[in-house]
């Protein structure tokens, strides 16, 4: 059985049988999360989604890690140029926002057949929603997660804060939001971030087995079974949450506080999950 392959740019997209897989491949960049990249992902999820032939979608990443999270480095305008036009026709960004870091979150949560998440190395920031969002993770060894947004950037957390969903434990939440702590793999297993954690070498094979296991069953019958456990989890007020998370995002974009710290990171040439170490190393 061959390979199909198609380069998205961003992405790479393969089909294997009844297999997606979503590479994301941009690791000179830590397969950070611009626009490009986003809609390549959201593109090749659609994809998978109209092909009768596909029952189980894997995500993984070229590179040294995951994903880095949101992309840094030049003007968030130029980055996202869907800010800029936002800001253009309203004074502020929040529909931009919302086009790119809930309603395709939103459609990784809500996407009808079962995902895979494989991930090794460094999951930050946004990068999380796609390593700790789909139905199963499976983790290297090497793998470590953290949300440094808010002692990084003055942010809240994402624009979709799925931490209290994913953790389903207020106390964990909090500490893992407040203090940008860093989970390794164990950890993350040890609290039901993630389903396994293997060694490096055997990510790859794992994950293969464990999709062509999945995918033994009928398509209706595996969509139907994620209905059901994603219905039930909505009725307990998930989807709503994601959505308010961005509003919640978009308020605090603008206080005076939260600002200085953006400003001060920006002075001091670090990313986020830097200054939120910042405290530590001084």
């Amino acid at each position: 059985m061959g390979v199909e392959r198609k380069d998205l740019g961003r992405v790479i997209y393969e089909k294997e049988g009844a297999i997606a897989r979503i590479i994301m491949n941009w690791p000179e960049k830590a397969n950070a999360h611009d626009s490009k990249m986003v809609w390549a992902l959201d593109a090749a999820l659609k994809e998978a989604d109209r092909d009768y032939d596909i029952k189980v979608v894997i995500i993984k990443a070229n590179g040294k890690g995951f994903c880095a999270g949101h992309a840094m480095g030049a003007s968030p305008l130029e980055t996202y140029p869907e800010f800029a036009e936002g800001e253009a026709h309203t004074g502020i960004h929040h529909k931009g926002s919302a086009d790119l870091f809930l309603w395709p979150v939103l459609y990784l949560w809500e996407f009808r057949k079962p995902t895979i998440a494989q991930v090794h190395g460094y999951a930050l920031g946004g990068g999380t929603y796609w390593a700790l969002l789909p139905d199963i993770t499976v983790a290297a060894d090497d793998a470590y997660f953290q949300m440094p947004l808010v002692q990084g950037l003055g942010f809240p957390g994402g624009e979709t804060m799925i931490e209290p969903w994913v953790f389903m434990n207020w106390k964990r939440t909090y500490e893992y939001l407040y203090t940008a702590q860093t989970l390794t793999a164990t950890e993350a297993l040890d609290m039901g971030l993630v389903n396994r954690v293997v060694a490096r070498d055997d990510l790859d094979a794992t994950v293969d087995e464990l999709a062509a296991h999945v995918a033994r069953a009928p398509l209706s019958t595996l969509m139907a079974t994620k209905q059901l456990v994603k219905r039930a989890w909505e009725l307990m007020g998930m989807r709503m949450h994601l959505q308010m998370s961005t509003d919640v995002m978009a308020v605090t974009a603008k206080t005076r506080d939260a600002h200085e710290l953006r400003m001060e990171m920006a002075q001091r040439g670090l990313r986020p999950r830097q200054q939120a170490a910042r405290d530590e190393a001084e």
